[in-house]
């Protein structure tokens, strides 16, 4: 993996990479960063942000996202033991269609409690039974 840092112009997680806007950092290496959402779901909801600048996992190479899920995963147990979440979702989205709001790579890692009310239901488009 190469680890140069690339900014885009006008990236909100670009600015907090390079330090132009404050955040609360929870993990940094050589490639990523980890930070608390601004806007949580529920308390502890961080991301994992790549240092380096891609859209999302359709333009990043393999190895960076294998990376970014093993520093999610560390996350979780974190969160799980510290705040004694009852579950966690980890949660990529990749363009705007699939809900992606901050156009740079990011993976949201949400502590989840039993009774919190958060929602996320897929409803298959056809009722076909699987057999």
């Amino acid at each position: 993996m190469v680890s140069a840092v690339v900014v885009k112009m006008g990236c909100v997680f670009c600015d907090i990479i390079s330090g132009k806007i404050r955040s609360y950092g929870l993990y940094s290496d050589e490639y990523v960063v980890a930070i608390l959402d601004i806007n949580p779901a529920n308390p502890g909801h961080c991301l994992v942000i790549s240092k380096k600048h891609y859209t999302n996992i359709l333009d990043a190479p393999p190895e960076l996202l294998a990376h970014m899920i093993i520093v999610a995963k560390k996350l979780s147990v974190a969160l799980v033991e510290v705040l004694k979440a009852d579950g966690i979702n980890i949660i990529i989205t990749n363009n705007r269609a699939a809900g992606q709001t901050v156009m740079h790579l990011h993976i949201h890692v949400i502590p989840r409690f039993i009774g919190d009310g958060i929602r996320f239901k897929f409803r298959p488009k056809n009722s076909r039974k699987m057999n």
